[in-house]
């Protein structure tokens, strides 16, 4: 019995302490309650500026010479010698890979016979014709005989003595000597690497964002250039369907090596501002997102219109004006018409 009252005792203690408790929590929280009633929920806020907004496309490409020439097989046969190495200054027309002179359909004695023969035959001519022995007309036929011994000639020397098309860099041979190849086959690449380039293909809903002079990076293995679109095309390529984008690259300390697929990004800035918020500061409301204004000492809910993305910020196209003040921080916690503390520091 004494057992009972004592149990009794302790439970209604227990009771009045646990009721005593809750009356302070819920004192203290309508205190709290009360001073931001009072004096607004404290927010940290930000004015709106414009600032540009750069778009950002990305997208791997091969990187080649700002000129490039690749020399072909005119003839089938073995190659002879090779004459130049990769890596090598080459000038236009130095003579890269040679073809046994002997090939018939080369027909290159022939051709250096025929041209010795005409070239003496027109210097008889011409001695003839001072003379009075021929006519005008009958040196002006031998003239004529010749040339095209001379262009007979010059076409026997390109099919078994190849030579570069343009200056630059030897930056591939594709044969090794003793080969054997026909005509058509790539021999080497000349290309001229202080400057390299690449071709982009970009879509339709895309190609509108990028313009001429754009800021691009050419990355690969750590490595980067910089550069800028040169040529953006106005019309779509019916076989890729996409738009052709050309982006030119300085490399005059020749960091990065043609040939190589390298990861091609265009900064667009169109050379306009907008406004731009960082996406932390939207809040989903919906199926819509809205920020909260600032009016006064009050919060207003905004419902606002997207557009593009980059990095964490988005830009506003509708809903928000230059000069607007929005709440980055507390915007959470606040609702629709309750009253705010700035306490920007």
């Amino acid at each position: 019995m004494k057992y009972d009252v004592k149990m009794a005792t302790f439970t209604l203690i227990l009771a009045g302490l646990f009721v005593q408790g809750c009356s302070k929590d819920a004192k203290e929280s309508q205190t709290l309650t009360e001073i931001y009633a009072e004096q607004g929920l404290p927010v940290k806020v930000e004015t709106l500026d414009k600032n540009p907004f750069a778009v950002f496309y990305s997208a791997s490409a091969v990187l080649t010479g700002i000129q490039e020439s690749t020399a072909h097989a005119m003839v089938a046969d073995q190659v002879d010698d090779i004459l130049r190495q990769v890596g090598d200054a080459i000038q236009k027309d130095d003579i890269i890979i040679t073809f046994p002179t002997n090939n018939p359909s080369a027909k290159y004695m022939q051709a250096k016979v025929n041209v010795e023969h005409m070239r003496t035959t027109l210097e008889r001519m011409k001695s003839l014709y001072e003379s009075g022995g021929i006519s005008r007309q009958e040196l002006d036929n031998v003239a004529a005989q010749c040339e095209v011994a001379e262009a007979n000639w010059d076409a026997a020397q390109q099919t078994v003595l190849v030579r570069a098309p343009i200056a630059g860099i030897l930056t591939r041979i594709d044969v090794q000597k003793s080969d054997n190849v026909n005509p058509g086959d790539p021999l080497f690449t000349v290309a001229q690497t202080k400057q390299l380039k690449t071709q982009l293909w970009v879509s339709e809903n895309q190609i509108s964002e990028i313009h001429k002079g754009d800021k691009a990076t050419a990355l690969w293995n750590n490595l980067e250039i910089e550069g800028q679109v040169s040529q953006v095309d106005l019309s779509l390529n019916s076989r890729m369907q996409a738009f052709g984008v050309q982006v030119e690259f300085d490399n005059s300390q020749q960091t990065m090596r043609a040939g190589i697929n390298a990861e091609i990004q265009i900064h667009s800035t169109q050379n306009q501002t907008f406004v731009i918020v960082a996406r932390r500061n939207l809040v989903k409301f919906g199926n819509e997102y809205i920020v909260y204004k600032l009016a006064g000492d009050r919060a207003v809910k905004q419902p606002v219109v997207l557009g593009r993305q980059i990095g964490l910020d988005v830009e506003i196209r509708q809903g928000l004006n230059e000069g607007d003040t929005i709440i980055t921080e507390g915007a959470s916690l606040v609702e629709d018409g309750q009253r705010v503390r700035v306490v920007n520091e």
